[in-house]
């Protein structure tokens, strides 16, 4: 059972800016009513320009958190971009590798990179959720589906199986104090789709946000991100890759069918789809592009023996799962489950 739980600002700092104070407050009312001690760690609210002017307090906060032996669980703030910056202050002398321990850790979003790193290390992660994006959700209550997930991790320190949630939610299109209790527009959910290949298959799972996959090998965003992220050999290199599932899953940005389908050819490059055992695509925010991101992926990925699902809720379309990277996980279209071994 978790009972300590820290809160690190990795990627965007706005956690500690005065316009989300409410949202916050709503977030750490609902940790302490779990019965959870919260603590935010040291750089955690220092706001959007020390956060994003200072990658080495970040680091800093991560590697505190990991050695702190009374910290059961690691909460991200929230995503946001640019937490690749952290890469020399937890690899240059092995920080991250002398630190980390075996504790929960749960982000999502441009927290795939961290996911990768933590990868790099040998610890196995949650993907989904995150402090600011879920706990502090300001309807009336967390999403049930999103709570039920939540719960579950806190209780158990693990996920055991995933299923479809029966709605999926219109994104909200104001975060201001008097949206506080109003519910989301809800829609009929159609469950885990079986694009390509065989219904029922098995592996550890990896990956997460597209977006930020791209930038692993794409300048645009930021110039230096493709030439650290290969110097860290971050991107796990096509061997490591064999048998496990592949997840995806679009951010906020709704990545147009050229970015996505220029995503997947960067992805192909590497070898991953040549060596993994399935694929798994989350459900676009607003289901923005579904269509095209359902023609596109057996076309890009050209390997028609290869299990495609999509229309999984996890990453940025609400609700949200959580889902264990690193356990050997078995997917059940048929049935519309993904189990996990523990």
């Amino acid at each position: 059972m978790i009972k300590n739980v820290a809160i690190v600002s990795l990627s965007s700092g706005i956690l500690g800016e005065p316009f989300v104070r409410f949202e916050m407050e709503i977030g750490l009312r609902r940790l302490k009513e779990y019965g959870l001690n919260v603590t935010l760690m040291p750089h955690a609210l220092k706001g959007l320009e020390y956060i994003k002017a200072h990658p080495e307090k970040r680091a800093q906060d991560l590697l505190q958190a990991f050695r702190d032996p009374q910290i059961d669980m690691i909460l991200c703030a929230i995503g946001g971009d640019d937490t690749y910056r952290l890469l020399p202050y937890l690899f240059d002398h092995n920080e991250l590798a002398g630190a980390v321990a075996d504790k929960v850790f749960l982000g999502f979003s441009d927290t795939t990179v961290n996911h990768l790193m933590l990868h790099k290390v040998g610890l196995r992660t949650f993907y989904g959720q995150s402090f600011l994006a879920d706990i502090c959700e300001i309807g009336p209550e967390m999403h049930p589906y999103t709570r039920k997930y939540f719960e579950e991790l806190i209780k158990t320190g693990t996920i055991r199986e995933i299923a479809p949630s029966d709605v999926w939610y219109e994104e909200r299109e104001s975060f201001t104090p008097d949206q506080v209790g109003k519910r989301l527009p809800a829609h009929p959910n159609n469950g885990f789709e079986l694009l390509q290949g065989k219904p029922v298959f098995s592996g550890k799972i990896l990956g997460g946000c597209i977006d930020s996959l791209y930038d692993f090998f794409n300048c645009e965003r930021y110039p230096d991100m493709p030439a650290l992220c290969e110097k860290y050999r971050l991107f796990p290199d096509a061997e490591d890759w064999k048998g496990r599932i592949l997840l995806l899953e679009s951010s906020e940005e709704t990545p147009s069918p050229e970015k996505y389908k220029k995503s997947l050819e960067y992805l192909k490059a590497t070898g991953v789809f040549g060596a993994v055992s399935g694929v798994l695509a989350g459900k676009p925010m607003n289901e923005t592009y579904a269509d095209e991101y359902r023609k596109l992926l057996p076309e890009v990925i050209d390997r028609p023996g290869l299990p495609i699902v999509f229309n999984l809720n996890i990453g940025h379309a609400m609700p949200r799962c959580i889902m264990p990277f690193g356990v050997e996980a078995t997917v059940d279209v048929q049935k519309q489950v993904i189990r996990f071994a523990q």
